[in-house]
């Protein structure tokens, strides 16, 4: 479209007129878009009043009237002017003497007038720095810098809610660990999933409020807690006097299970679970995780959710790694409807082990020192190997006894061969040394999982570590958890997980090591530390603080929310433009992301697309 124009008078008319059309339209038609309301406070500048004239009052005589008690500050409008007092005048006094003047229309303070703030009353709000920062500290805070923070440093999430609180049109899909559906702060929130349809959008029937890809049914519920937190940032229940308050106060949560009671998950689960959540009509996917190699299917995925005009907010990762340099993905995907999200802390800094980019990671928002919802109780039961300086008699050997306890560069080790690392020394041949310990659980958890540290050097293909576990006190060899051969790379300590179900519901967990070797070569042997059994035991009213891009992301999924509801003509383009430019500038970020802004969902909501397909001829 090309607009002619002849005289500045035009001009100037047709601009005028183009801007006010665009503020019109281009924010969604709202005339409230064009108000910002304010209420008023107790209290006013202590030593200003505002003084109007009556219009046959000659300016000599208000120039001797001001001087009587302060002076001339500045003119409001052309019979109203502002007055600063002199020092140690009483204000009460000066706009009763003021307004006693019969050359007077009216006297009065200089009221103090701030934003309107709709602040929930949920009973940990005061905790979410990261809607409403105050200087707060997080006292059980996991990231230890800037804590507490700077007054104001948020995403004026108050601001926002003055316009909108419900998003309850949206639907916004959790691809994680699956959300505690159960959860006091969540469950009204939660969508319904009847009538909901596979990746390949076949009819299942009913869901319960999502699918689980892990186990392939119907259930989602969260058996590591990540998903649970995830969803609470996004759209815990807000103003119901409990707990925390989400980005949007009512939204529909979608719980697409794709990660396991260990947080890990496959590209199978992920893509099937992206495709779930667009056959059932989420317009945002949050996506808390990612991993180091360029996966086609998942990229593939994701392009599918943006031609349904599916907005993706992906974790920058927590490596503190340039993205530009070393990948991360979903974030390095070349598409322009995900948006990649680095973690602020308290003071509006980059946080320490937030990844950046400055053409791959779009924005900032808070990750660090974040409470938001968990799935249940966790519990670590950890182990030392010793009594004393001894190995710990409950740890049980059987066959060769070379399995013992060993100080390894500064860690409690238990070993094999007993002195590992000793110059010369090696495991022996011919052995099937085995080692287990019982521990006692309640019998209610429903997650038990293992971690260790280990490094091993053993002969390749022949001489096996092996790990078991059962629920029986006496144990070897019990359920085979995994199996090793060869070396770990480097003189390095490399960590373990597994998922051990049978344990669950069991009130006795037995984890065993084995080192099974033949009759040729001999090698340095095994080492095992950081021993720890993890448990988790559901319930609906748990709460827990974590810092990473993954608590930075979900933010950016609530305030898509937020605007989708807000402007329900926007196209995923149009919030994706208003999130990432209508953020607020952080020097932290200048320079190590695309824009250099932290997501703001105020500045958001009145963000204006600039218009394209104009351009201006002048005749």
């Amino acid at each position: 479209m090309k607009i002619y124009m002849r005289k500045y008078p035009v001009i100037i008319l047709i601009f005028i007129s183009l801007l006010i059309f665009l503020l019109a339209v281009s924010i969604g038609a709202s005339p409230d878009l064009l108000k910002k309301k304010f209420r008023p406070v107790t209290g006013h500048v202590k030593d200003e009043i505002i003084v109007k004239f009556k219009k046959n009052t000659p300016y000599s005589a208000r120039g001797d009237r001001i001087s009587r008690m302060g002076i001339h500050k500045s003119d409001i409008s052309r019979d109203a002017v502002l007055i600063k007092l002199s020092e140690g005048e009483n204000i009460e006094e000066a706009v009763k003497e003021y307004k006693n003047d019969p050359s007077i229309e009216y006297a009065q303070p200089n009221y103090i007038y701030h934003a309107y703030e709709i602040i929930p009353n949920d009973t940990n709000f005061s905790s979410l720095w990261g809607l409403k920062n105050t200087h707060q500290t997080i006292s059980e805070g996991t990231y230890p810098y800037n804590n507490p923070g700077t007054v104001g440093m948020d995403m004026d999430a108050v601001l926002a809610w003055d316009q909108i609180t419900d998003c309850s049109s949206v639907i916004v899909a959790v691809v994680d660990s699956g959300i505690n559906y159960n959860h006091v702060d969540l469950d009204t929130n939660m969508w319904d999933g009847t009538s909901c349809k596979d990746a390949s959008g076949n009819a299942l029937g009913s869901c319960t409020h999502g699918y689980n890809y892990v186990s392939n049914d119907n259930n989602p519920m969260d058996l590591y807690g990540h998903g649970t937190h995830v969803a609470g940032t996004i759209g815990a229940v807000g103003d119901n006097g409990a707990g925390t308050s989400g980005v949007c106060w009512s939204v529909k949560l979608m719980a697409v299970r794709v990660l396991d009671e260990l947080g890990s998950g496959t590209t199978s689960g992920v893509i099937s679970g992206i495709n779930f959540a667009v056959q059932n009509g989420a317009k945002v996917i949050n996506m808390s995780f990612g991993g180091s190699s360029y996966d086609q299917a998942f990229y593939d995925a994701v392009s599918n959710a943006r031609s349904y005009g599916v907005v993706v907010a992906a974790a920058a990762g927590n490596d503190g790694l340039n993205n530009d340099s070393i990948p991360a993905y979903p974030c390095n995907f070349d598409l322009d409807n995900i948006i990649c999200v680095a973690a602020l802390d308290q003071k509006y800094q980059r946080a320490t082990f937030s990844n950046y980019g400055p053409t791959t990671v779009d924005v900032g928002a808070p990750g660090a020192n974040i409470m938001s919802e968990w799935a249940g109780t966790p519990y670590i039961i950890s182990d030392d190997f010793k009594t004393g300086t001894s190995l710990d008699p409950a740890w049980i050997r059987v066959g060769n006894l070379e399995w013992n306890y060993n100080i390894h560069s500064g860690f409690d080790c238990l070993t094999n061969p007993v002195n590992f690392d000793w110059a010369g020394y090696k495991y022996k041949n011919s052995i099937d040394a085995g080692v287990y310990k019982s521990f006692t659980l309640s019998g209610s958890e429903d997650a038990v999982t293992l971690t260790f540290a280990s490094k091993f050097e053993l002969e390749p293909y022949f001489d096996y570590f092996r790990i078991f576990y059962s629920t029986s006190a006496e144990m070897m060899p019990g359920n085979l958890l995994d199996y090793w051969f060869g070396l770990t790379p480097g003189d390095y300590f490399y960590l373990f997980q597994y998922n051990m179900p049978i344990c669950v519901g069991s009130t006795t967990c037995t984890v065993g090591f084995e080192l099974d070797t033949d009759s040729s070569y001999t090698y340095r042997g095994v080492a095992i530390t950081y021993f720890n059994i993890d448990t988790l035991t559901l319930n609906n009213t748990s709460y827990k603080i974590v810092s990473g891009t993954s608590m930075a992301t979900p933010h950016v999924a609530g305030l898509a929310a937020m605007l989708f509801a807000y402007n329900p003509e926007y196209t995923y383009q149009d919030v994706v433009n208003s999130i990432k430019y209508g953020g607020e500038d952080i020097s932290a970020l200048a320079g190590i992301t695309v824009t250099g802004k932290a997501v703001n969902a105020w500045r958001s909501l009145y963000y204006i697309n600039k218009p394209t397909g104009v351009t201006a001829t002048k005749l």
